[in-house]
């Protein structure tokens, strides 16, 4: 499912149009990029968590040539899923 398809999921289902969706679906996303920008996280309960995680700083091996290279430290979104989601997905 794209994000189209999703947006006309949701519009199906709370009886708004596609437009109107897609801004509370687009501010919505918004809103999780900003806080996990800013470190927090956002708690769902039931659904899931969405955090940003630091990834240490480590050394790699290029595949092509075998020399070892620096990867820097950075951050990376993070999703857990929460217990209402996994049994969903498991009935």
């Amino acid at each position: 499912m794209n994000k189209q398809e999703f947006i006309s999921a949701v519009a199906s289902k709370v009886n708004m149009s596609n437009v109107e969706t897609a801004k509370v679906v687009n501010a919505v996303l918004d809103v999780i990029q900003e806080e996990m920008r800013a470190g927090n996280k956002i708690i769902l309960t039931g659904f899931g968590q969405f955090e940003a995680r630091v990834r240490a700083a480590r050394t790699g091996i290029n595949p092509a040539t075998g020399a070892q290279i620096k990867i820097a430290a950075c951050k990376v979104p993070a999703f857990k899923a929460g217990k209402g989601l996994k049994d969903a997905v498991n009935a």
